[in-house]
């Protein structure tokens, strides 16, 4: 068999849509943006959603929002991928990395209270895998070190507090005590690249649950402007009769989506929930051939929460990285792609040179040394599942 990793769950019916974007002669931002995120800020439960290029984009726009800048720090996971800390050096703020827990990939909890000074200003936590991380537990550390928070900002100030900001990247469709992920976090922002279980080849949204105080329109309106050239109309706009007059309030950026991504995205949204449904088949299938082998899977559904499905990562205690790395090769000749997420942030060479030393962050090693991660998406069937989770467990077998 040939299994890629995670490739695009594409029908005719997306196919269609976007050709009818294309013919409609609307290509850019406009109508089907327009559409995709008032159903999005529907399925996810908050008043207001903004679609842009990418999960980085709209990470990148809630710190600016919030005002982060230099002098500023930002507490984020060690152990996840680059996009979640290199927005905090976008904006000029300092990334202060934790650890993972000893038992767990998401954020040593006490030690991300612990790190928390007067310069903190947010706290990225991360979905890994569609895993939503404990909120209540992170709501609460924040509430505990209100009297160390200085704003610096009017949203700030509305705040009180170190703001949460979700890196939701893999996380469309899960919940945590029975809430939508994107209806919790005080700014939410969620992936839809080619490899996400909701994909418009590139994009993303942000979304924000903020005090009533703070106008949900108004943060609709400055993520425009901030993504948009600071453009006081965007170009669905400008093309209303006699309206071609507009300004320009600030020299910002530029990250919209196009209506032939949000074209993808009506129709993947319409078939979204079963997308989850047999994510969830998949992941119980590839459970009940490797955890009676001690292989220890992420765990995607609990009592209070429930994943995304996005990635079936597993751990196979008391192997090496070279034996991890034999195992991959060998799956690699049996026809299977497999990856490795994550490689801690700390053994990259960009934050090395910021001055970060994986010693510093022995959890976030010891779990990416036996960390292998099987292909989990759409387009597989129950045979070549089996033949994945067969193929592993015999692999793994051999090379104990």
């Amino acid at each position: 068999m040939n299994i890629p990793f995670s490739p695009p769950d594409i029908t005719q019916e997306e196919i269609d849509e976007v050709a009818e974007a294309l013919r409609s002669g609307w290509i850019t931002t406009g109508p089907r943006v327009k559409e995709l995120e008032r159903q999005l800020a529907e399925y996810l439960g908050v008043k207001r959603c903004v679609c842009l290029n990418s999960q980085t984009a709209c990470a990148e726009m809630a710190l600016r929002v919030l005002g982060v800048g230099p002098g500023d720090e930002v507490i984020v996971p060690a152990y996840t991928y680059t996009a979640s800390a290199s927005v905090i050096c976008h904006v000029g703020a300092t990334p202060v990395m934790v650890d993972c827990a000893s038992d767990s990939l998401e954020m040593d909890y006490d030690a991300m209270a612990h790190a928390i000074t007067e310069r903190t200003k947010a706290v990225i936590p991360v979905d890994l895998g569609g895993v939503p991380c404990d909120y209540d537990t992170i709501f609460a550390a924040l509430e505990a070190k209100r009297d160390l928070f200085h704003p610096a900002s009017d949203i700030q100030e509305t705040l009180g507090r170190v703001a949460v900001c979700e890196d939701a990247a893999h996380a469309l469709g899960s919940t945590y005590h029975g809430r939508m992920i994107g209806s919790i976090a005080d700014f939410t922002s969620f992936s839809f690249h080619a490899v996400k279980n909701f994909t418009t080849a590139e994009g993303g949204c942000l979304t924000w649950n903020l005090p009533s105080e703070i106008s949900d329109e108004g943060i609709y309106r400055k993520v425009q402007l901030l993504s948009l050239h600071g453009q006081s109309k965007d170009a669905l706009a400008k093309t209303k009769l006699g309206a071609w007059e507009y300004d320009v309030l600030g020299p910002w950026y530029k990250c919209n989506m196009t209506d032939i991504q949000a074209a993808l995205g009506l129709v993947q949204l319409k078939r979204y929930q079963g997308m989850l449904d047999r994510r969830k088949e998949l992941i119980s299938l590839y459970d009940s051939y490797l955890t009676p082998l001690g292989v220890a899977p992420l765990p995607h559904y609990g009592d209070d929460y429930t994943s995304s499905g996005h990635l079936y990562i597993c751990r196979v205690p008391h192997i090496s990285p070279e034996q991890r790395n034999e195992i991959i090769e060998a799956m690699a000749e049996c026809g299977v792609a497999t990856n490795v997420h994550y490689k801690p942030l700390p053994m990259m060479t960009a934050y090395k040179d910021l001055g970060f030393d994986i010693a510093d962050y022995p959890n976030a090693y010891a779990r990416f040394a036996n960390e292998i991660t099987l292909p989990l998406h759409t387009c597989l069937t129950d045979e070549e599942a089996r033949y994945v989770a067969s193929s592993f467990a015999e692999i793994v077998e051999g090379v104990r």
